[in-house]
């Protein structure tokens, strides 16, 4: 079965079909610049050219970097201030033409790696943490999405932390790997002290790399690149749009670190497995 996904971020707009089994995508990325200013109706207008490409028809799910609640952007980080408050469903249904489901971007990359990727099988805390223009935060317990972290926003020596630690500060900057390295160590450290996560799992484009800064972090808690790298919000949001049933329950049962992975949703007795990730109240 296919779904389609669409993720809107600080700079580009990039979509695709995702095949919903195996979450990898089932067609190349077409990508937009995201125009500036970043507006609702210049943004919609962006996604619905990247929908357009692929004729898709069907429901979409479209990432957006801010807390989203009901279909509602509540901040604007990385974008037009003039989304708070806009409903991104219908803005962005109206330009496509289609139904839409949004979803945090931060949050549809912690589904995709949890039914699909790094963190599939891990009980406990996993903390999905995508480094790009911004920094976006999952928090995932056993295996369900709790929604609207907004913990890349995390208030380091008194200031928003994010454009010091984030991706585009080490382009930005032309810091070292070293150099931003220890910037990254001192956000997951903060984030460590506060939750004592099980797992991290660390996202975005640059975990393409991330052999030049994974091991330069000393860090308690085990931690490793996305396997989905910066296509895992276009994967997670894909899923969320199709009405799918959640992917995971834990087995009261299982050992630690062991979740079981139910590829029809559904137990024995033909009810659904567990608890809803959350599509509707899509996350920070």
């Amino acid at each position: 079965m296919l779904g389609f996904g669409v993720d809107i971020g600080g700079s580009g707009i990039k979509g695709a079909a995702v095949d919903l089994e195996e979450g990898t995508l089932a067609s190349d990325r077409f990508k937009v610049l995201t125009p500036q200013p970043s507006t609702p109706v210049a943004v919609a207008g962006a996604v619905a050219e990247v929908v357009a490409h692929f004729n898709w028809q069907g429901c979409v799910g479209c990432t957006f970097p801010a807390v989203v609640q009901q279909g509602v952007a509540r901040t604007a980080a990385n974008v037009d201030s003039s989304w708070i408050g806009t409903n991104i469903e219908t803005v962005v249904g109206a330009a496509t033409g289609l139904p839409v489901h949004a979803v945090n971007d931060a949050d549809a990359a912690g589904i995709a790696e949890t039914y699909w990727g790094a963190a599939k099988g891990t009980r406990g805390l996993v903390i999905v943490v995508t480094l790009g223009t911004g920094i976006g935060v999952a928090l995932i317990y056993d295996g369900v999405l709790v929604p609207n972290a907004e913990l890349g926003h995390l208030e380091i020596d008194g200031a928003d932390y994010e454009p010091r630690a984030s991706a585009a500060a080490r382009e930005r900057e032309a810091l070292s790997w070293d150099k931003w390295a220890r910037r990254v160590q001192r956000y997951l450290s903060a984030l460590e002290a506060l939750l004592w996560p099980d797992l991290f799992v660390l996202g975005g484009g640059v975990s393409r790399r991330a052999e030049k800064f994974l091991p330069l972090l000393a860090l308690k808690t085990p931690t490793v690149p996305a396997r989905f790298q910066n296509e895992a919000g276009i994967a997670g949001a894909a899923y969320l749009a199709s009405g799918l049933p959640p992917r995971y329950r834990i087995d009261a049962a299982a050992p630690a670190q062991q979740v079981q992975h139910l590829a029809a949703g559904q137990d024995k007795a033909g009810t659904p497995s567990g608890p809803d990730p959350g599509p509707s109240a899509s996350g920070g």
